[in-house]
């Protein structure tokens, strides 16, 4: 394996052990021969069929090679374009010793491991003289247990593919159809090298996967576990000590900041991509909740190990938890627990400490520790969580999810921040690069880096060009066009428009991005409607879609706030138009993606989930619709309670939580358009707030590309019937 670095145990020291015979020690070329990362930058781009040098991935790894040099975190905003994977791929194989990225989305991993990287490595394998390795790196519920599928066999329906039965399940024809599932999981777990759940295919169900995979709380470790010297996650991990580069995700990364940092292999240097997504997973990963049906199912599975006078209070438990639930509306509990949950969460406490207690420690010759492990941890997290709970502590906010369906409900706990545990657990004894396409929120890098646990500096007074702009953006009217909310210089070029910010051992670099918008694109604010004020879709922004989308005829994107106003805005179309329209939710979400890529006039219509990730370049998309901005909902619990807690300080919470959430998704969504260099295209935006809200409005327009503004409906218009006769 390439690039190999034993760990001592600690963090940032690594032993490099020699190579095979047949080639030279890992990664140690003498330095005076050694290549740079622009070296390997350029073998790289050069192995592309087509590729070309662009500046800001060139001054983008630049900047990353001198960030490991000296030490300092960097911030890295790279637009749509700028090809930034190989921007710190090229730079991360010049460290000693494994490098770590950190991605949000499959799409993104996946890209990383099926192409970027077994370019790469064929392309530098000449410079350096040997072909670096990688290896991805994921939870231990993604790949198949061995103990666990062979604890299955034994296992009663009731306690493993049947826990929680969907609404108007057939059992019959269910029970079958999920025994062929597994049957086929043990016949894959013959034949498998790696056991890793996205090699299945097809796939399985999760009621059958879960009953065969191991959450890292239930495992006993390698050395207690019958299968210990074939388990694939333990396997991936060693493959991962092994690598150059090692690809995981924010959610692992998360896990294993808050377990102590022994999961993710030793480095010296960490690539956060899609950075902006890093806080919420972390506090995903803190969040913690209480389900009826987790109580019932840990009580019938710890059963066999206790008196049946403490198995029953583990029940009594849960029945008072979805009594407590079914009376308490859903929301965030601002007033503490109402009395039914706290009762409820002080039976939970009291009887999975006795369970607990009865169960015992796991000793080396106990018959079965697999078991005995998994319902110990699963008894020791609700105790966790229910003392959790009873705390109340200012930190933590707490709420009752209820879905729509009421299928689920769960009394939730999560952290009120996360900057705090960032600041104490990512950034020591490694460098951090956080990059992403949105990180110059309203044109700096300040709001970015406190959400990231970084100590931001006070705000610098702008620029005579960017007061300029700024001036002119908010001197606007209705009804007029004007030039780009933000400067086009540098959109060509190495350096972006945002200034460079810095603070206490970090930096940030905007790079720009190879696209022209202002010449590529338009972005139109409906001024002239009413401001929303209503759900759903408002007649008259639905009028002004009709226009937009007749102008262009189909190829529209359309990005809603809520399922009712994509609905609302399918059936209009539907019923006023012969255009193929597609809505989220009713085929499968890549399956809509496609078909909207290959019928040229088809429209696609959704929510949040379509507002990043979905990459439709050329002319199957030159029409982007948002009916609103994003702001949080106020039933969003933690955005509410972080809102609530900057004002009772003396703050804007709006200010301070809302409009940069809002920022982010919008800048998301405005990049659905412009995905390539001959893209062209309107983005249109229904809610006049972006161009009359005198407070937020430039902000938001500063974190978008700089497009060629207008509110004029007749410019939006004739744009778009050009591009439809082209």
């Amino acid at each position: 394996m390439g690039g190999a670095a034993v760990g001592d145990g600690g963090y940032g020291r690594t032993v490099t052990p020699p190579r095979t015979a047949t080639g030279p020690t890992v990664g140690k070329k003498r330095r005076g021969s050694r290549p740079s990362g622009g070296d390997l930058l350029a073998a790289a781009v050069g192995a592309v069929p087509g590729g070309a040098a662009r500046p800001g991935q060139q001054q983008m790894a630049e900047a990353i090679e001198r960030s490991v040099a000296s030490g300092e975190h960097l911030l890295v905003q790279a637009g749509t374009g700028t090809g930034k994977s190989l921007a710190y791929l090229a730079p991360a194989l010049t460290v000693d010793g494994p490098v770590v990225v950190s991605t949000a989305t499959l799409a993104l991993q996946s890209q990383l491991v099926d192409h970027d990287l077994p370019r790469l490595a064929d392309a530098v394998e000449p410079l350096l003289g040997r072909r670096p390795t990688f290896a991805v790196l994921k939870g231990r519920h993604h790949y198949l247990c061995l103990a666990r599928l062979d604890n299955s066999i034994e296992e009663e329906p009731e306690d493993s593919l049947f826990d929680a039965p969907r609404p108007g399940t057939k059992w019959l024809g269910e029970a079958g159809r999920l025994g062929k599932q597994m049957q086929r999981l043990r016949d894959w777990a013959e034949e498998t090298a790696t056991g890793d759940r996205d090699e299945l295919d097809p796939g399985v169900d999760d009621q059958v996967w879960r009953s065969a995979s191991m959450p890292a709380r239930e495992c006993v470790g390698a050395t207690r576990c019958p299968f210990g010297q074939e388990c694939f996650a333990e396997a991936s991990r060693a493959r991962a000590r092994e690598a150059d580069v090692v690809v995981t995700n924010h959610s692992l990364l998360a896990v294993d900041m808050l377990a102590g940092r022994h999961i993710v292999p030793p480095h010296k240097l960490l690539v956060v991509d899609e950075a902006h997504e890093l806080a919420d997973r972390v506090s995903s990963a803190a969040q913690a909740e209480l389900v009826p049906e987790l109580i019932d199912r840990s009580a019938r599975r710890a059963r066999p190990l206790l008196r049946p006078e403490v198995a029953e209070r583990l029940t009594e438990a849960g029945d008072a938890l979805a009594v407590g639930l079914a009376e308490a509306p859903a929301g965030r509990l601002t007033a503490g627990l109402p009395p039914a949950l706290r009762e409820a969460c002080t039976l939970l406490d009291a009887a999975t400490r006795a369970a607990l207690e009865a169960i015992g420690e796991i000793k080396a010759d106990d018959p079965d520790p697999v078991r005995k492990q998994q319902a110990k941890a699963v008894l020791d997290e609700l105790s966790t969580t229910a003392q959790r709970l009873l705390e109340e502590a200012d930190h933590d906010v707490a709420w009752v999810e209820k879905p729509e369906n009421g299928s689920r409900r769960a009394l939730v706990v999560a952290p009120l921040s996360v900057a705090g545990t960032l600041a104490t657990h990512l950034y020591e004894e490694r460098t951090v690069v956080a990059t992403s396409a949105t990180l110059a929120l309203g044109g700096r890098f300040d709001t970015v880096a406190r959400a990231l646990g970084l100590d931001a500096p006070p705000p610098a007074p702008p620029s005579p060009a960017a007061a300029a702009l700024a001036t002119a953006a908010a001197a606007g009217r209705p009804g007029v066009a004007t030039a780009p909310v933000a400067s086009t210089a540098g959109s060509r070029a190495a350096v972006g428009t945002v200034p460079a910010t810095e603070g206490p051992g970090w930096r940030s670099l905007d790079v720009g991005s190879p696209f022209d918008y202002a010449r590529q694109g338009i972005l139109y604010v409906a001024a002239h409607l009413p401001r929303p004020s209503v759900s759903g879709l408002p007649e008259a922004a639905g009028e002004e879609l009709l226009a937009l989308v007749g102008a262009l005829g189909g190829r529209t994107l359309g990005l809603f706030s809520s399922r009712r106003a994509a609905q609302q805005a399918a059936e209009l179309l539907r019923a006023r138009t012969d255009l193929p329209v597609l809505l989220q939710g009713e085929e499968a979400l890549p399956l809509l993606v496609r078909r909207f890529r290959d019928e040229r006039e088809s429209c696609l219509f959704g929510v949040m989930s379509l507002w990043q990730g979905v990459d439709v370049p050329g002319d199957a998309c030159q029409l982007v619709v948002i009916d609103r901005l994003p702001f949080p909902r106020p039933d969003e619990p933690l955005a509410a309670a972080r809102a609530a807690a900057v004002d009772a300080g003396g703050g804007s919470g709006f200010a301070a939580v809302s409009v940069p959430i809002a920022a982010v998704r919008l800048a998301q969504g405005v990049g659905r358009l412009i995905r390539a260099t001959g893209d062209r295209g309107v983005v249109a935006v229904l809610d006049s707030r972006l161009e009359t809200a005198r407070g937020y409005g430039p902000f938001l327009r500063r974190s978008l590309p700089p497009f060629w503004y207008t509110t004029r409906p007749d410019v939006a218009r004739g744009a778009l019937e050009r591009l439809g006769k082209s």
